[in-house]
Order: structure tokens, then sequence, then C-alpha cells
């Protein structure tokens, strides 16, 4: 149920921002305003802050589940590091994400792009290092991105401490955390 929810906040938000108006300018959206939005995660900075500011907040692992933030380490010319929603998960090793102000689209940056590929490539299967698709090159680029792991909605966990002794539907992924 949660992850329908999710799902559909996302989509709708998506939806939302993607319309333009000829009265209004489109928005310009960083990827910590876009994920704080649509992941309900209330952290603020920049996004290499949020790793460590969610702790005793929020619970962090590495283990991708629809909903959470995926965390990138400052690398390159992403100096300040990246964030994104956790919209798809395919395999233990590829997910698809929602994010803002990453790709050019339509000349620019600030705009969102949705069920984008992320690869794990790292070599323990951490989810440490990724690939992201890179829309312009119609791949997933050369580019290693590091990464902090996952944070995870605050609405899940509370669900998770209110079922007492229920099992979750997906033991491994808690577990992992």
């Amino acid at each position: 149920m949660m992850k329908r929810l999710t799902a559909a906040a996302v989509a709708a938000s998506i939806a939302f921002f993607s319309m333009g108006g000829s009265a209004q300018a489109d928005p310009y959206l960083q990827c910590v305003t876009f994920a704080r939005m649509f992941s309900g995660i209330q952290l603020f900075g920049n996004a290499w802050t949020w790793w460590e500011q969610a702790t005793g907040k929020y619970q962090k692992g590495f283990t991708p589940e629809a909903g959470a933030v995926l965390v990138f380490k400052p690398n390159g010319h992403m100096r300040l590091g990246h964030v994104a929603v956790v919209s798809h998960v395919l395999t233990d090793r590829i997910i698809q994400i929602s994010h803002a102000n990453w790709s050019p689209i339509d000349g620019g940056r600030g705009k969102v792009e949705s069920d984008v590929t992320v690869v794990d490539v790292s070599q323990r299967g951490d989810w440490s290092q990724v690939k992201v698709w890179y829309n312009p090159l119609g791949d997933l680029g050369h580019t290693v991105y590091p990464t902090y792991g996952f944070i995870y909605q605050a609405a899940k966990d509370a669900t998770h401490q209110l079922v007492a002794g229920a099992k979750p539907a997906n033991t491994t992924a808690v577990a992992a955390r």
C-alpha cells in the first residue's frame, strides 16, 4: 500500500511540474528540493550533507527501496553531491530513480527526470558506486559516482514500528538495514 501511495505521489508531482503554462515560467528545481518534496524526508542543505543529517532522524542503509533517497557523495563537477528518489527496484543491482537537475532537458537544467536507470557497479553489491543513465548520451555514461547509501522514509519506518509482531513482506530488505 505504501509503495502504491509513494508511486502515485511521485507520478502526480512529476506531472504537475511537467505542465508548463504560457503565463508562468517553467520551474527550476534543485535535486534537494525535489527529493524533499517527493520523499517526505525533511532534510535541508546541500545534497552531500543529507547522509549525516539523517543520523538519528531516519533509518539509513545500503538496500534500495521505493521511496528511499539515494545520496551521492561530492564528485568532480558534482561538488555538492546529489539526491534522488528511488521510484522502482528492478533487481538487486538495478533501480529506477526520479530526480531533478541532472541532465539538460529542452536546453536547460533544473528539470525533473522520472524512472531513470541506475546500476550498482560496486564490487560488493553495496550501492557504494553507481552509474546513472544520461539522456544526452543515450547510455549509462562513463562516470562512476560514489554514494553514501539510502535514506528511508519516516512513514515507512513508523509503519514497521506500529506493526508489532507482524513480519514485513520483504524481510530481506528490512534485515539488511
